[in-house]
């Protein structure tokens, strides 16, 4: 049987670090739901389609695959998709081999407005790396 690993006391400055990390992600997400809102989409929205473009299998992602990525319940993920159907956005395809499986894909429209959201995240995150990366040293360090 093995003894659970000691846990160092925290010090003030660990408060410090583990509040502006919490702070730096809070920002990166309030940026995230505003640039989705400006680009007529939820939060949610904006989240499916990335996790739609950047599923990377080798197959196209499934409803059960969207409900696992954005860790929601089947049902709603069948919702989502149904909005985002409404606004042209994504496709449904039944699967050649189990005709029961629901397939998605992006719509040309959807890739537009999904590339500029993307590019927006990547450079608010190039501003936020420094940050980050000082606050991650820190915690690696203190293993």
């Amino acid at each position: 049987m093995s003894a659970a690993p000691r846990r160092r006391k925290l010090a003030d400055a660990d408060y410090r670090r583990l509040a502006e990390f919490r702070y730096l992600l809070r920002h990166f997400l309030i940026f995230s739901e505003d640039a989705a809102e400006e680009a007529g989409l939820t939060a949610q929205q904006h989240q499916a389609l990335l996790a739609i473009k950047g599923f990377g299998n080798d197959r196209p992602m499934t409803t059960g695959d969207l409900a696992e990525r954005l860790g929601i319940r089947h049902h709603s993920a069948v919702g989502l998709i149904d909005r985002l159907l409404s606004k042209s956005l994504v496709k449904r395809k039944t699967g050649a081999e189990d005709r029961r499986q629901v397939l998605l894909m992006l719509t040309p429209k959807a890739e537009a407005i999904l590339a500029g959201l993307s590019a927006a995240h990547r450079d608010e995150l190039h501003r936020l790396a420094p940050l980050l990366q000082t606050l991650l040293k820190h915690f690696k360090a203190e293993k």
